[in-house]
């Protein structure tokens, strides 16, 4: 269920979709009568550089424009990540922790030490993507993910943004394939 707001910060590595995914869900939100930004934050842009991105949603005016420091969930398009930054840092005690990866989530608690307050969801959102769209860029499993991981917005209203928007430019098997991707992300995170 949606509090008044709720802040996602997005972790990623230049080219695998964190910025997209970020005003995508935004955009959404709005969709679906809620009120929301959505905007990257990243340094040189250049293939495989760490960027961020911040989502806000709320049932009422945001009116805060800020980069997100305590964000109620993470998502990690890249779990190399894990081992460079931290990607927790700032996030609340009852926080949710997305992360792209084959393993588990408690492999993945135990092998960083994740604070026990924090749930953590995994999706080897990677291999979705290849196995749907034909190309390693995560963030269409990933947004599916986060759907489970926090009912933010609808898998409708999703869907039907994928077969309006992707239609002017895709053919049917890239937006087959990414709906396959969002929902597979959907189906196939775990959590704790």
């Amino acid at each position: 269920m949606l509090n008044n707001l709720i802040e996602i910060r997005w972790h990623a590595r230049g080219g695998q979709g964190a910025k997209t995914a970020a005003t995508w869900v935004a955009e959404l939100a709005v969709d679906e009568g809620k009120f929301s930004q959505g905007y990257p934050d990243y340094g040189p842009e250049r293939m495989g550089a760490p960027t961020k991105g911040y989502t806000r949603i709320s049932t009422s005016e945001v009116r805060v424009h800020s980069p997100i420091y305590n964000p109620d969930v993470v998502a990690v398009l890249d779990n190399t990540l894990l081992g460079s930054e931290n990607v927790c840092e700032g996030i609340k005690a009852n926080g949710k922790l997305i992360i792209n990866s084959p393993d588990s989530p408690d492999s993945i608690r135990k092998k960083f030490s994740i604070n026990n307050g924090i749930k953590i969801f995994t999706v080897n959102a990677t291999q979705i993507s290849i196995d749907e769209i034909g190309r390693p860029i995560p963030n269409t499993p990933m947004i599916g993910a986060l759907i489970k991981a926090t009912n933010v917005l609808s898998m409708e209203t999703i869907i039907n943004d994928v077969r309006k928007k992707f239609a002017k430019k895709f053919s049917d098997k890239i937006i087959q394939g990414n709906i396959s991707a969002i929902e597979r992300g959907y189906k196939e995170v775990q959590s704790e």
